[in-house]
């Protein structure tokens, strides 16, 4: 559960699914302007040094004061060298955001890495109308900030750059050839350097830009600070949250108050118990009953997802396991 009075909303999620693991989560506006909902469902592929993460599940927000509901699904995420070296991710694939109510789409093009790093964490797409006329182009990095711009300034600039690339590229060969000695035999793996900034064409508009990290984020696993607040578990919240909060966890109080030993010996009780509970639950055959969501399928979509029940906020717990 989350709720954050100063940014409008409130927030509960459950793991609906241990095998696989899914995740369900609803959000909503205070002032009822907004919901936000959905399941995550990665499909992971190990590939020696790398884990890919392959999204499944629709994620759907709805403008409740617009009367519009848009569904897309997320791009897939990669973790670089999980066995030796540093780890670092990226983003890649096509999401396609769909207005329901008026049958516009944004795409969005993640672009992989490529093998010298040029387009790490870049992001392109467009937004175009149900008749696929495009009405704005997007473009920047999603670690960094998004420009949009119209579509007939953004033809211009790139017909410029091409240009420009060609008089370069005339340029270069013209001269004497020479061999690139910087260019590494294996780089599949290797850190890629990320240019610091995007370029911005001329006319485009600011839509988004990432916020600064807190001082201490070096020290805390490079956390953002709403991210740095999640396990602050505040006085008086225990009286209020179900007994199934995962700030309740004993490993996890263990790991922020900094007892890696306890927090470890925790961890390995809780999954003894967990093992313990699905025998017992073997024996009687019965199965987990999810208490906030339910199966169903998305109202735009039709697609299978994970539905909010309601009641979460009427606080009655006392059908909670004991779980910790």
């Amino acid at each position: 559960e989350l709720i954050r009075e100063d940014l409008g909303f409130r927030f509960i999620s459950e793991q609906v699914s241990h095998h696989p693991p899914i995740s369900a989560f609803y959000s909503e506006g205070l002032n009822q302007d907004f919901r936000f909902h959905g399941s995550i469902y990665p499909k992971l592929k190990f590939w020696g040094k790398s884990v890919e993460a392959e999204p499944r599940g629709t994620i759907t927000l709805e403008l409740l004061k617009h009367n519009e509901a848009y569904t897309w699904t997320n791009p897939t995420c990669c973790v670089h060298n999980v066995i030796l070296g540093q780890l670092w991710i990226e983003q890649y694939g096509i999401v396609e955001i769909v207005n329901h109510r008026t049958g516009d789409k944004c795409i969005l093009h993640f672009k992989p890495c490529g093998l010298f790093g040029k387009e790490l964490h870049r992001v392109e797409g467009y937004i175009q109308d149900k008749n696929r006329k495009k009405l704005f182009i997007m473009y920047g990095k999603w670690t960094e900030c998004l420009w949009g711009i119209d579509p007939a300034s953004y033809e211009s600039f790139k017909k410029q750059e091409k240009r420009g690339d060609q008089a370069r590229k005339a340029k270069m060969d013209d001269g004497p050839e020479k061999a690139n000695s910087d260019v590494p035999g294996d780089v599949a793996d290797d850190v890629p350097v990320a240019q610091e900034t995007v370029q911005v064409i001329p006319g485009s508009k600011l839509l988004w830009r990432i916020n600064s990290r807190p001082p201490n984020s070096a020290q805390m696993y490079n956390f953002t600070s709403f991210t740095v607040s999640l396990n602050e578990l505040e006085s008086g919240m225990e009286k209020t949250l179900p007994p199934t909060d995962c700030r309740l966890r004993p490993d996890i109080r263990g790991m922020e108050n900094g007892n890696m030993d306890l927090a470890s010996q925790e961890k390995e009780r809780l999954e003894e118990k967990q093992r313990e509970a699905r025998k017992e639950r073997a024996k009687e055959d019965a199965e987990w009953r999810t208490r906030w969501f339910s199966p169903g399928n998305n109202p735009y979509t039709g697609a299978p997802d994970w539905l909010y029940a309601g009641h979460y906020f009427e606080r009655n717990f006392s059908d909670c396991p004991d779980i910790y």
